[in-house]
This record gives structure tokens, C-alpha cells and sequence, in this order.
């Protein structure tokens, strides 16, 4: 299946993504990289999108023809740390290796800095043995800044991670 990545859209979650939201985060592939658990029903999916999705500050649905196939979500910090962000994204395992996430993450950007305008540095946390993430984040234009040994627990395991950042100045033709 080719995928025209002018096709990927983002935009809010909506209550009529349940089923589709089910069919990547109930799967254990998308899951198990994420601090939230597998769904694993239509009122689960239903519930998660009212109760995080829609009241999250910054959480986007990666679309293609208008279906969700996908995440993006960016949390932003508080107080001192409002300066920066953590980027989250998962995508459906029939997407992967396609550009779509990539894509999808490199239209974030300007938005995420726009509709959050404290936010000068984005930054994303990728397990080591995740490669692919890796490539999606480098190829969005993030740069690498670590190794992060023994950082968190994630389903109960202790895992490392490396850091990545963007900056608001990271933009070609940034003026700063």
C-alpha cells in the first residue's frame, strides 16, 4: 500500500475515532513503547478519547482521509519548565516505515510552537532499541543530546533513552 504523505492531516480528537483509535492503541506493537496501557474495548477507546484526549492541551489525531491512524502529543511544561515540551507519536504497524510519522511529526512543529508560544525547546525521549523511532525524530529535523542510563520505568521495566531536542531557532530561515 503507498501512502501520498500529502494525504496526512492532524487535527483533534473526536469521539467518532473510537474504533479506529482501538485498532492501533489496542494493539501491544503501539503500546508497548508508551506509558499507557493497551485498550482493549470500544468503551475504553471512547472514554480515553473524552477524558485525555480531548481535554489535552496538545494531542493531535495523524489522519489519512480524514481516519485516524495515529498520535501526536506534546506535553508542555509548567513554571520554570514552561520553556519546553516532550513529543509523543505512535502510528498503526501498517503505517510504519512509510514516512508517516516523520511527516506527521514535521507538520507538528510549526504548530506546536505556534499554538504554545512559551515552548522554545521540544524534546523527545526514545528508547534505545527503538531504531525507528530514532529515524523518525532525526529526520524531523531533532538532535540528538544523549544517552539517558537507567531513566524510567516503563511497564515495569527500567529502561535508557536517548534525548532529542528541537528548537523554536531550529527552523530553516529562523531568525535568531
Amino acid at each position: 500500500m503507498e501512502i501520498n504523505l500529502l494525504e496526512i492531516t492532524l487535527r483533534p480528537f473526536n469521539l467518532m475515532d473510537a474504533d479506529n483509535l482501538l485498532s492501533y492503541a489496542g494493539d501491544d506493537q503501539v503500546t508497548r513503547n508508551l506509558r499507557w496501557k493497551t485498550l482493549t474495548s470500544k468503551d475504553e477507546a471512547l472514554t480515553f478519547i473524552k477524558d485525555v484526549c480531548i481535554p489535552h492541551p496538545w494531542r493531535r489525531s495523524i489522519c489519512i482521509n480524514n481516519r485516524s491512524i495515529g498520535f501526536i502529543t506534546v506535553f508542555p511544561g509548567s513554571g520554570d519548565d514552561r520553556c519546553k515540551a516532550d513529543i509523543g507519536y505512535g502510528v498503526a504497524p501498517k503505517y510504519w516505515g512509510q514516512g508517516v510519522a516523520t511527516q506527521a511529526v514535521k507538520m507538528a512543529l510549526p504548530q506546536v510552537f505556534k499554538d504554545l508560544p512559551e515552548v522554545v525547546r521540544l524534546q523527545a525521549f526514545v528508547f534505545v532499541e527503538n531504531k525507528a523511532s530514532q529515524r523518525v525524530v532525526e529526520k524531523a529535523g531533532f538532535q540528538k543530546e544523549g544517552l539517558l542510563r537507567k531513566y524510567c520505568y516503563i511497564k515495569g521495566v527500567l529502561r535508557d533513552l536517548f534525548v532529542y531536542s528541537f528548537l523554536s531557532t531550529d527552523f530553516p530561515n529562523s531568525q535568531d
